[in-house]
């Protein structure tokens, strides 16, 4: 079992910058690849970035490519998103998630959850 807790997300103008965290507990939380993602109102969550085990390996969705960057402490059990030149249309609940393997963009395929932190982009 993996637990996980997000935070950092809050109210931010366009432009601005956030930096969320993951903290992992429970298995072997350096072995198993994480993934952000988020879901906006009447929309279906969508992948965001995501990071191999080892932190080798990054992954984006073309939307926050080169805005965001996502990295790993594997000491601290903890996994970031650092997001920069925020939009309106960046405005969702951010969610991180974790699976035994290799990173994919599929949501069905990560089984732990966190609980999900809201971003709020302001025009």
């Amino acid at each position: 079992q993996v637990q996980l807790v997000e935070s950092g997300g809050g109210l931010v103008q366009a432009g601005g910058s956030l930096r969320l965290s993951c903290a992992a507990s429970g298995r072997i939380f350096s072995t198993y690849a994480m993934g952000w993602f988020r879901q906006a109102p009447g929309k279906e969550r969508e992948f965001v970035a995501g990071i191999s085990w080892t932190g080798g390996r990054t992954y984006y969705a073309n939307s926050v490519k080169g805005r965001f960057t996502i990295s790993r402490d594997n000491a601290k059990n903890t996994v970031y998103l650092q997001m920069n030149s925020l939009k309106p249309e960046d405005t969702a609940v951010y969610y991180c998630a974790s699976r035994d393997g290799v990173v994919v963009s599929t949501t069905s395929a990560y089984r732990y959850w966190g609980q999900g932190t809201q971003v709020t982009v302001s025009s």
